[in-house]
C-alpha cells in the first residue's frame, strides 16, 4: 500500500479486495451515500470525505483528506491493513457454499465505526429498511445534534452526545420519525451518560473478548442479540460475532438447509463453520441474498 497527499485528497495505491458498492451498501452503515459516478460522500469522526476506487488500477482516492487524516481516521474505518485475500481463501477452504457468496461480494470489508453512533444506529435499524434507517439517523442528527461542516455541498451534523440525547423527550424526538425507539434511544443515552462514555469506549478493548463485550451489550436498552452483535461487529473488532436478521435466516436457510426459526442452530454452525471470520462470513451473506436474484 503506498499512500500518497495530492491537493485535497490522499491517493492510495495497491489496494486489494475492496469494492465501494460491497462495503457500504450492506447493512453495515448509514451515514453514506452513493453519487451518480459511484462514488461515495459521508462522514465517520467528524471527517467528510468522497471516497472513490478504481478496481482495475486498484487506487483508492479520498477526497477532503491530507495524510494524517488517513493515517489517524481512514486507514483503520476502511480496515485496509487487514489482508482479506488471505481470509476469503480461508473461509472458502473450510466451505464451499459460501465461496459463491464471496465470490460475488468479494470487495467487502469490515468498517470500524464510532461506537456511540454504531449503538445508536442500529438500534434505530430495528424492524426498519436501510433507507428510512438513514433518514431517521440523519433526522437524529440535525435535531439535536451540532453542525460539523460544510462538504460537496451539504451541511453535515454529528449525532448528539450521550448528555444531550438523554435529556431529550420523545415529543423532542418526534420529527425524526423513530417510532418507539425514541424511548429506547433516551435510556440508552441515559445508560452512557452516567457510566460514561469511556464505559462504552472500553469494550472495544482487545483484552475484551467478544463474549463479554456481547453481554455488556445486551444491557443496554433497546439491544438484544441481533444488536449486539452488529455493534460488536462494526465498531468494536468482534470479528467472530454473526448477526441473524430476516436476511440472514433466508440465506442460511437457502444454501444450508437449516430451519429459517432455529436461530441457535444457526450461530451454532456459524460458530463451527466460520469461527473467528464469523462476522466477515455474515457481510458476504448479507450481500448476496439481498443482491443476488439468482438465489
Amino acid at each position: 500500500m503506498i499512500v500518497k497527499e495530492k491537493g485535497n485528497a490522499v491517493i492510495v495505491e495497491d489496494v486489494r479486495d475492496f469494492d465501494l458498492d460491497n462495503i457500504f451498501d450492506c447493512g453495515q452503515c448509514f451515514r453514506w451515500e452513493r453519487d451518480e459516478k459511484g462514488r461515495y460522500v459521508g462522514t465517520a469522526f467528524g471527517r467528510h470525505a468522497l471516497i472513490e476506487y478504481d478496481g482495475s488500477s486498484q487506487i483508492l482516492i479520498i477526497h477532503g483528506a491530507d495524510e494524517e487524516d488517513f493515517q489517524t481516521v481512514w486507514r483503520k474505518y476502511l480496515d485496509l491493513d487487514r489482508d482479506y485475500g488471505k481470509i476469503k481463501e480461508k473461509l472458502a477452504e473450510r466451505d464451499k457454499v459460501i465461496a459463491r457468496a464471496i465470490d460475488y461480494g468479494q470487495g467487502i470489508r469490515i468498517l470500524n465505526q464510532e461506537k456511540w453512533e454504531t449503538l445508536l444506529s442500529f438500534i434505530i435499524s430495528q424492524n426498519n429498511n436501510i433507507p428510512r434507517i438513514k433518514k431517521c439517523i440523519d433526522n437524529l442528527a440535525r435535531t439535536l445534534g451540532s453542525p460539523s461542516g460544510q462538504f460537496m455541498g451539504r451541511e453535515f451534523y454529528d449525532l448528539p452526545s450521550p448528555e444531550v440525547l438523554a435529556g431529550a423527550t420523545e415529543e423532542k424526538l418526534a420529527p425524526c420519525r423513530l417510532g418507539y425507539r425514541s424511548k429506547y434511544l433516551i435510556e440508552t443515552a441515559r445508560q452512557v451518560a452516567e457510566a460514561g462514555l469511556d464505559s462504552l469506549e472500553r469494550l472495544g478493548a482487545p483484552e475484551v473478548t467478544s463474549q463479554e463485550a456481547f453481554e455488556a451489550l445486551n444491557g443496554y436498552c433497546g439491544v438484544g442479540p441481533k444488536v449486539a452483535n452488529c455493534i460488536a461487529l462494526f465498531s468494536m473488532g468482534k470479528l467472530d460475532r454473526f448477526p441473524i436478521d430476516v436476511w440472514v435466516r433466508k440465506v442460511m436457510h437457502r444454501l444450508y438447509g437449516i430451519d429459517e426459526g432455529d436461530m441457535k442452530g444457526m450461530a451454532r454452525f456459524a460458530e463451527q463453520t466460520f469461527g473467528e471470520y464469523g462476522g466477515i462470513a455474515q457481510q458476504y451473506l448479507f450481500y448476496y441474498i439481498t443482491h443476488c436474484k439468482e438465489i
